[in-house]
């Protein structure tokens, strides 16, 4: 009788921890900035009871700031899963996060301040934690963060032993980087060489290697997307070597390993903390326009009803985050056989099947707006990438390398490429700012994006 294979161990429990999202490294933030709050309040007057404020509202001070500095971790990108090797520069990025959120943390004292006082109560300050103690742990903080993530690291190496390197490039390269590595590498291990871009795959396989020092950067030709891909989906680091050519690029951000200066390709355009942020960013905007976009909504359906009458809502199958397919609606402009002949094709200039009535709809994106419903969902987001057509997609993806990494977000109501653009453009040339767009995303970005979409519109330009 033949026996069933055995079942795999469970992972540790802080693995699948980190695969929900959770870091060691948030606990041991967490104790650092209550222990920097409170220890700065013993040190300044010594152990509760402390002066003109009760304890229950120090308390609630300390632990609302506390949030609001994890929260500013998090959404700056401090709790993403880090490379060992090459460092990762965490002080400058935590001193930076640590004064935003500090000085959010004064703002919001300030507003709240002033609401309770107009409300009659006699409390000078909503937030009692003092300005100076906060001033101490700002500075503090980022010295903090900095040696919680040298702890995470040192337990990491403990469980998992050094990183297990593959060096991958010609020989000349290999020849001169392996010098490097053997005099100046003392915490990772060279597992494997490889002289042949083919060959990287199944050597890291084969070696279970944890990184990847690319030194030839033109092997990347060959390894873009598919293989790039199929090494990030098996967790592994791909660093490029820089040479002068590649410094023309404008590379800001180098890592230095065994003396070689190297860039971290990064697994996806945009980290999930991002990613979260963006959509609590789009929430805020749908919120904070709702009466605008309300109005305009109405009235655009019941002229579109009038000149087109029904249907009124046009729903078509589109690809969003993650290459899954929704249906999304818009206002019908075009005559209801408009794809009885030919099949899926893109919209052109100047198009017969468009309503004449229906035309500066169009020109001005008007017919997008019920899908504001869809960013209210989720399955779209303000700005983004836009969906395209499963039957385009499917040829997009065939012939332009990299497609689908613009589905690692939801699809936008506008986007970089529909204000540079055009709806004739080429996607390969779309491709370039929607990925552009997504490892530069930023609040500042979207806003800016919104405000050529205004302009865009008014000026009927695309």
């Amino acid at each position: 009788m033949s026996q069933s294979p055995p079942t795999p161990p469970d992972p540790p429990f802080l693995a699948r921890l980190n695969r929900r999202g959770f870091r060691l490294v948030m606990l041991l933030d967490g104790l650092a900035v209550l222990g920097l709050m409170i220890g700065s309040m013993v040190v300044r007057f010594g152990t509760p009871p402390w002066p003109r404020y009760t304890i229950d509202q120090y308390a609630v001070s300390i632990g609302v700031s506390t949030l609001i500095f994890l929260v500013a971790f998090y959404f700056g990108g401090m709790y993403e899963r880090e490379p060992r090797l090459g460092g990762s520069g965490a002080f400058a990025r935590a001193a930076r996060l640590s004064l935003a959120a500090g000085s959010f943390v004064a703002l919001l004292n300030l507003v709240l301040s002033g609401y309770v006082r107009q409300r009659g109560s006699v409390t000078e300050r909503a937030l009692p934690f003092p300005i100076s103690n906060l001033i101490v742990v700002i500075v503090l903080m980022a010295l903090a963060v900095a040696v919680n993530r040298a702890v995470v690291h040192a337990v990491r190496t403990r469980r998992e032993g050094p990183p297990r390197v593959v060096l991958a490039g010609s020989a000349n390269d290999l020849a001169l980087a392996r010098e490097h590595v053997v005099a100046n590498a003392a915490d990772l291990r060279v597992v494997a060489e490889v002289d042949e871009p083919e060959d990287i795959v199944e050597t890291v396989r084969r070696v279970r290697a944890t990184d990847i020092l690319l030194l030839t950067p033109g092997w990347l030709d060959e390894w873009y997307p598919r293989t790039i891909g199929r090494l990030d989906r098996g967790d592994v680091t791909l660093m490029v070597r820089v040479g002068g050519q590649e410094t023309l690029f404008g590379l800001t951000r180098l890592r230095e390993v065994a003396g070689l200066p190297f860039v971290l390709l990064m697994p996806q355009t945009m980290a999930a903390s991002r990613r979260h942020f963006k959509r609590l960013f789009d929430l805020f905007l749908v919120v904070l326009t709702a009466p605008v976009w309300m109005l305009l909504l109405l009235g655009t359906a019941v002229y579109q009803l009038a000149v087109g009458g029904r249907p009124l809502i046009f729903r078509q199958t589109r690809v969003g985050a993650g290459g899954t397919t929704f249906e999304m609606v818009k206002f019908r402009t075009m005559r209801v056989d408009a794809e009885a002949e030919g099949g899926a094709q893109l919209s052109a200039r100047g198009d017969p099947r468009v309503i004449p009535a229906s035309r500066w709809m169009r020109a001005t994106r008007a017919d997008e707006l019920p899908q504001i419903l869809h960013i209210i969902t989720g399955r779209m987001s303000v700005v983004g990438p836009r969906p395209e057509r499963p039957e385009l997609t499917e040829g997009f993806e065939r012939e332009i390398a990299g497609y689908t990494r613009r589905h690692e977000v939801p699809p936008g109501l506008t986007g970089l490429a529909q204000i540079h653009g055009r709806y004739h453009t080429d996607a390969s040339y779309k491709l370039g700012y929607d990925l552009q767009y997504l490892v530069n995303w930023s609040p500042v970005l979207d806003l800016e994006i919104i405000g050529r979409t205004i302009w865009v519109v008014l000026s009927r330009r695309v």
